[in-house]
Parts: structure tokens; sequence; C-alpha cells
């Protein structure tokens, strides 16, 4: 194995500060340059996360990246942040500044998320900035990283796990098993060979799983890698879903990642959250270890709070409200309680394992905007020494239809003043076009519900 190899594999887990990231990105620096200058580096894939939970990627010549791009950064069409999931342009104030004259952003490489993407290329996740320097707070991934500056002000340092059910189907859409495969052993024998690929792919990029297994829906399966800085998280959950589709496509399978497949089924992006101090120390049990302490208690306060106006950021798509109207295991009432899957937090472990399993999302959503959106409410409650609820109490609900959404985190001071009027502005203009696109088009449903009526 060779020096780059040995470090990218080396994938910390747990609590990390930012700049405790800034310093494994300079060591991966300098072991990045050593594989160009011996020639077992070629090409690295540079990769933003857009407002779609994908990336936009530019493929550049190993040399030249080490060479410029690290030092000067390297253009990418602003309208990646003003596109909609067709790659079209989004008509709404918000989104022009990323498409008046198509200019460029440059974008700036974070070596501390280098992964592999073969035997001679590299992938890595980049940060944005127009060309004068000015963050791009638009940009998911800006911030999240913004939100856990405001965190780690206050001593507080976020550790997250991204719980992503992937669901297997043939091309057409049809699931590869009949029924549910929650922890199933011989009923995963259609997807030998699709999980076969799979695991190549997975344990190729040396992302540090921690578990698999069937999940409860037809076709569904899981693959939760281990807890690790919300940065890493969410990169981490991007690639993995990456390396997932890629694998799926190779054996002539999809890999679909819904938020629901069908009526009455969830994809989910569970997101583990816990607290340490900037030492690593855990600041999420309280006295006894089953016991949260109060900067936990005010955190998951601060969450709960927010959870009804921030339901766009949770469910950005028309068939998100599929899963929250029929899913038995959506989170439509926002409550907590102790490991309890039918709440929308789950309170699991104890002592130093002891964490929040926030269960608002779909597998549709963009993963740095819902950890950023959790941090920035949890950090909110922190502030103000927010009470924490009964367990089991109801304090409010999510959304249940997009335009309710919609109505919601427009008319939200609270979600303005957690994540900024450019942000709440963008995701606006994103969930309205969704809306548009649906109400332009005509469906098998339309055309069901037109029989009917003859």
């Amino acid at each position: 194995m060779t020096g780059i190899e040995h470090a990218v594999h080396a994938r910390p887990v747990g609590p990390r500060t930012l700049a405790a990231r800034a310093q494994a990105a300079s060591a991966l620096t300098l072991a990045l340059r050593a594989a160009v200058a011996d020639g077992s580096a070629r090409r690295v894939v540079c990769l933003v996360p857009d407002p779609h939970a994908r990336f936009a990627a530019v493929e550049l010549d190993a040399g030249f990246f080490v060479d410029t791009v690290l030092t000067s950064g390297y253009g990418m069409c602003a309208y990646v942040f003003g596109w909609n999931p067709a790659r079209a342009a989004v008509n709404a104030p918000a989104v022009d500044q990323f498409l008046g004259g198509y200019g460029d952003l440059r974008i700036r490489a974070d070596l501390a998320t280098l992964a592999p993407d073969g035997p001679d290329s590299w992938f890595v996740v980049c940060d944005v900035e127009w060309p004068d320097g000015r963050p791009v707070p638009e940009a998911p991934r800006t911030g999240l990283r913004a939100q856990l500056v405001a965190a780690e002000k206050l001593g507080l340092v976020p550790s997250v796990g991204i719980e992503h059910e992937v669901t297997f189907t043939d091309p057409d859409g049809t699931p590869l098993t009949p029924g549910g495969l929650d922890y199933a052993v011989g009923g995963l024998s259609p997807l030998t060979g699709v999980l076969a690929a799979v695991r190549s792919e997975v344990d190729a990029l040396g992302l540090g799983m921690e578990s698999a297994r069937g999940e409860c829906h037809p076709g569904q399966y899981e693959i939760v890698l281990r807890h690790r800085d919300a940065l890493a998280a969410c990169d981490d959950a991007m690639l993995h879903q990456l390396a997932i589709r890629r694998a799926a496509a190779r054996v002539g399978a999809r890999a679909g990642y819904l938020a629901a497949e069908s009526p009455g089924t969830g994809g989910s992006c569970h997101v583990h959250l816990s607290l340490s101090d900037p030492s690593g120390a855990p600041l999420v049990a309280g006295a006894r270890p089953d016991r949260m302490s109060a900067v936990f208690e005010h955190f998951l306060a601060g969450v709960l709070r927010a959870a009804p106006d921030l339901t766009a950021f949770w469910a950005p798509t028309w068939n998100s409200y599929v899963r929250l109207r029929t899913s038995p295991f959506s989170p439509r009432s926002v409550r907590w309680a102790v490991d309890d899957r039918t709440a929308a937090v789950r309170l699991a472990g104890h002592g130093s394992s002891l964490r929040m399993e926030a269960r608002f999302a779909g597998a549709d959503a963009q993963p740095h905007s819902v950890v950023a959106a959790l941090v920035a409410a949890g950090v909110s409650g922190v502030e103000e020494r927010l009470a924490l609820p009964a367990a089991n109490k109801s304090v409010g609900d999510l959304a249940r239809t997009p335009w309710e959404a919609l109505h919601r985190l427009t008319g939200s001071k609270l979600a303005v003043s957690l994540l900024g009027e450019e942000v709440v502005a963008h995701r606006v203009a994103m969930l309205s076009e969704e809306l548009d696109a649906g109400l332009d088009e005509v469906t098998e449903f339309h055309r069901t519900r037109g029989d009917l009526r003859a």
C-alpha cells in the first residue's frame, strides 16, 4: 500500500474539529504530491455537492491539479447552483446571480476528502467561492461549514452518522425482491449479484463501513458508515451513494434513493448526531449514562422547535411527501422518545454513545443541508437555553404537503435567523421550481384518474 493509500484508508472516525480537518488535508496534500511525482496518481476528479444531493464533477490531470489548482482553484459554471434536477435553469430571483452570463465560480479542493477512484485516479470534494473570494452561502457545503464554525465558537463539535436506505430495482423500477428484507439472510439471494458489485465499489473507496443489512421494504438495503465529523459524514454519504449507483448500473440494476419507491414505503436519511468538546470529550450524557446533559437537552429542544418550519429541507421533492403521508415509520408528529423508531427524534445509545437520531429527512434530501439545519437549530437551543419538552410530547407537525412546507419556510423568521436569508430564499426557489415542474407534466396518474371519470 502506497503512502497516499495508507493515509486515505486510515480515515478517522468520531469527532474532529475544523482545525484538525485542515491538518489532515495538509498531510494528504503532501501524499498526493508524492503520488503525482512517482506516477501513481494521474487524474483527480473534483466533486462539488449541488442542491439536489448529487455531485457536479470535473476531471483534471493530477499534475495540473497539484501544480495549479491546489493554490489557484479552478472554474466551474455558477449555474450548478441555479439548475433543477434536469440541469435546466431555474427561473427565480434567488438564483439569478448564478445564471447571469453563466460565469464561473472558483472551486477549492478539500484534500481531507480524498478517496480512490481506481488505481491511479482520486476523488476530492470541493468548496466553491466567487472569483473575488466571497463565500457562496447557497452552496450546501458552505452552509454546513458556516454552521460548524458557529457551533465550535460555543465549544461544540458535532459527530454525525448518516443512514441512507437504498432500493435495488430493475431498470423499469420493479424491486429485485417482492417483499421486505428486514434483517434477512436467505431472502437476500436475488440481490447476490448487485450486492457483490456494491461491496467491491464501497470497499475500494475505503470510507469505513459499520454495518449492512436488508431493510423493511421490497428490494431495500442499508449500508451504514461509521460516525465521523459532520463534513466528512455528508461528503462520504454522497460518495457512498455514487459508488452504490455505479455498482448497480454495472450489473444492470437501478439503485433508487427516492423518499418513497411506492405508497406505504419509505427511504430515509436518518442522522445520528452527538456532541463533543474540542478535545473529543463527549457532551451528550448527563450524570447518569441514560440521561442527557443540560447542553444536549438545550440542543435537542432547538431541533424540535425548528423542525416544522424546516420541512422543506427534510422533504425537498414531490416524492418526499408520499413518504411523510403514507410511510408508517416517517415522522409526522414532532416529538422525541427513548429508543422509539416511531418518534421524529429517537434518543439512542447510552453513556459515551448516547446520541439523537433525527428521522425527519428522506433519502432524497441534500445531506449537507439537512445536517446544517440540524446543527443551526440545535445551536440556537443551546444559545437560548431552551427547555426540552417532555418525552413523547408532540410539539408540532411537519408539513404534510409541499405547498404547506413552502408557505412555512417563506414566512419563517426562525428559519432566516438560523440559516440566513440567502439559504432560505434559495431553498424556496428550488421547492417552487419542483412544484411548477410537476404541475406542468402529464403523468400516468392523470390518465388513470381521467379514465375513471369517463
